[in-house]
């Protein structure tokens, strides 16, 4: 099990106490320090069964920047979401764990976290 993390930010935190305290095995990834690639985010949105702009912050200044609102969301516009989301890692929803090679969760909640745990 891999997290995907932004240490500034308590839903990570929360995340990460719940995972301790269930003394789960895990690695954290601080995706802003090491971003993922176009490949791999592909990959996790067909873990998570999800578009990019499902797992898209668009309150962040440089998604307002690209003007990402108006952006279509089309099977077309997915690599240009994808691009951005690679380019700009601040931009991905956060907390994601990755739990097997099939199954992944936005882990913004104690139960998503709970759900990541009953799938290992």
């Amino acid at each position: 099990m891999e997290i995907w993390i932004n240490p500034a930010c308590s839903k990570c935190r929360a995340a990460l106490e719940l995972l301790d305290a269930e003394q789960a095995g895990y690695t954290v990834r601080h995706y802003l320090e090491d971003p993922p690639t176009e490949a791999e985010l592909g990959e996790v949105l067909g873990r998570l069964r999800l578009e990019p702009w499902d797992i898209t912050r668009l309150g962040e200044p440089v998604a307002a920047d690209l003007g990402m609102e108006s952006w279509p969301r089309t099977g077309e516009s997915r690599d240009r979401w994808i691009a951005a989301l690679a380019a700009h890692p601040i931009l991905i929803q956060r907390p994601i764990i990755t739990v097997d090679e099939t199954t992944a969760v936005v882990a913004r909640s104690p139960e998503a976290v709970r759900a990541a745990l009953e799938s290992t």
